[in-house]
């Protein structure tokens, strides 16, 4: 980045961004494109550049069934020697029948090596309950040598509600534990609109993980919560990651930044966090926020206090 002060927005645009940084240094960029029809990637040798790379469609849509409507929140990594990339996808027939899905490259260039369909990821054989719901934002993050899958899934009888759940990972398509509950909307900043969390992106330093989500309806009410937990401690009990009672990234009126949220986490070419966020520039929409293209990628500087705790400013 060239200035701690970055401002505006990045990659115009583009919801749901993920950045991700290889071992070769190389940035690759994926997002959310408005039309909800393909699964894109950009490549560049830093964030800056990131922003001026061109764009790859690597996955497109199906025309009928499965994975045909609704292509949401794709994420990058690198597992076990192999790229994948984690979705959400409806059916072509039945848009709102969002689940999670996984597509494997075959070859180690995940710009020109051919995408394989992994299918929906799996749940362990012991939890035959695993996205039985509108299920989505999957995101994988490693400790003491496991992988851990978080997710957002809708449930309810009545009121539908988006909580965060986790399992450990058996493989990069299929879980290895039951899901666990990890966060539900406590909050009435998580309220607003919609009961919602969802988005979840890992951070770590100083012997803790941090998890952000979103919150909230799509609108200007959507902002970012945080969980964090030891590394040492079970990641998988709930009980032993500590809920901010506050968000900790939300509109700004007064900068003209509205709805910050769904972000993602990497590092400047320097090796300094930095937060990697949605957010719009106009406070009025008109009709279903989720079909208003105007969200863009932006990024900031992470803000680390003397406690050890991030902050994040826009």
């Amino acid at each position: 980045m060239e200035t701690e002060e970055y401002r505006g927005a990045w990659i115009p645009f583009r919801a749901d961004p993920y950045v991700y940084r290889h071992t070769d240094g190389s940035y690759y960029f994926t997002a959310t494109v408005p039309e909800y029809d393909r699964i894109v990637l950009r490549r560049a040798k830093g964030l800056d550049a990131l922003a001026r790379a061109e764009e790859t469609v690597i996955w497109r849509k199906h025309a009928a069934g499965p994975m045909g409507a609704h292509i949401w929140a794709p994420e990058l990594h690198y597992l076990e020697g192999r790229w994948y990339i984690y979705f959400a996808a409806g059916d072509a027939e039945d848009k709102w029948h969002i689940r999670p899905y996984v597509l494997e490259c075959g070859g180690q260039d995940p710009m020109e090596g051919a995408w394989v369909e992994r299918g929906m990821m799996q749940c362990a054989l012991e939890d035959e309950f695993s996205f039985r719901g509108f299920s989505l934002d999957g995101t994988v993050f490693e400790n003491k040598g496991q992988n851990y899958y978080v997710w957002a899934e809708k449930l309810g009888v009545g009121k539908m509600i988006s909580n965060l759940y986790i399992a450990r990972m058996e493989n990069p398509c299929k879980l290895a534990t039951p899901q666990r509950l990890l966060t539900t909307p406590d909050y009435e900043w998580e309220r607003r609109g919609f009961w919602v969390n969802e988005g979840p992106a890992v951070l770590r330093r100083g012997g803790r993980i941090y998890l952000t989500y979103s919150a909230s309806d799509t609108g200007a009410n959507y902002c970012v919560g945080m969980l964090s937990v030891g590394e040492d401690e079970d990641v998988l009990d709930p009980n032993a990651w500590v809920k901010s009672r506050e968000p900790v990234l939300a509109t700004d009126e007064e900068k003209g930044i509205y709805g910050p949220g769904h972000n993602s986490f990497t590092v400047d070419e320097e090796g300094r966090d930095v937060i990697v966020f949605h957010a719009r520039s106009t406070k009025e929409i008109q009709g279903d926020p989720l079909y208003d293209p105007g969200r863009h990628a932006m990024l900031r500087r992470v803000l680390w206090g003397a406690d050890g705790v991030p902050g994040f400013v826009l």
